[in-house]
């Protein structure tokens, strides 16, 4: 676990939060605004200082575009912060993050994630904002670096990585999405290589007080949650955890049609075109 040192400005343990999710975007797709609303809840400002860490997928433009979108009219003070572009948007690190009320981290490479944040000293840095009280949040890999260690594809394979050490045990994301996902992390906990946590569907989150677990909800039916501990025999079991489940009463948008998705896919050769 990363140390932030003397650091006077604390909050009581039970009044550091993190949210962990097992997928979340930024987009109108069903159960990502209920989860938006839900984070947003955790809030107590009248305008709160929200800061995306875009890193784990290398700060794509895109990632960044949709936050501010999907935040723009929340009545919040937003910004990013890009560790690829510091040369050119300078941002004096710890500064920024511990004036923040919430950062949420996005999804991508977990072993790639760490290493960077390592390399820039944000491995303190955001200790010392969780124990100040700022709201860490996150999904996908972003979600699984506040564990001791969680289940990556980052080198390929499914296979167990070590986070920040904030939350004791484990996590393993894209339940039901990425099959692979799941044998890895029965086998990980079961084996010891990693210790027992909790795997999580898309659209699910917990709700994180100090280090205990304080609620699990779903945004979409099926969006389950499982606590995995070692069975004693070198395997691991599965209890499903209660969740609840968050209301949205506006309307989804599941399916963009035949036509929006063609017209994406062009943007994306000629995007992909003019960058070759």
């Amino acid at each position: 676990m990363a140390s932030g040192g003397g650091d006077a400005e604390t909050v009581a343990e039970n009044e550091r939060t993190i949210l962990a999710m097992g997928g979340h975007e930024f987009s109108r797709k069903r159960g990502n605004e209920a989860l938006r609303d839900y984070m947003l809840a955790q809030l107590e400002s009248e305008r709160p200082r929200i800061c995306l860490l875009p890193t784990a997928s290398g700060d794509p433009d895109e990632q960044i575009r949709a936050f501010h979108s999907a935040l723009g009219a929340s009545g919040c003070e937003l910004s990013h912060l890009s560790l690829f572009r510091l040369e050119s948007e300078p941002v004096e690190l710890a500064e920024h993050l511990l004036a923040q009320d919430l950062i949420y981290v996005g999804g991508g490479s977990l072993v790639n994630l760490i290493a960077i944040w390592r390399a820039h000293g944000l491995d303190e840095i955001l200790t010392r904002a969780w124990r100040r009280g700022v709201v860490l949040a996150g999904l996908s890999a972003g979600a699984m670096c506040w564990f001791e260690g969680g289940i990556t594809r980052s080198r390929g394979d499914a296979g167990p990585a070590p986070g920040l050490g904030l939350l004791p045990g484990s996590a393993c994301v894209h339940l039901g999405r990425d099959p692979d996902r799941r044998p890895a992390y029965l086998s990980a906990v079961g084996e010891g290589d990693l210790g027992p946590g909790y795997a999580l569907s898309d659209q699910a989150g917990i709700l994180f007080r100090g280090r205990e677990p304080a609620e699990v909800v779903q945004a979409v039916d099926g969006a389950d949650v499982f606590r995995v501990e070692p069975d004693g025999e070198g395997g691991a079991t599965e209890r499903r955890l209660d969740a609840r489940r968050l209301d949205d009463p506006r309307p989804a948008i599941d399916d963009p049609g035949d036509d929006v998705r063609e017209l994406r896919a062009l943007r994306g050769r000629m995007s992909g075109a003019r960058r070759g």
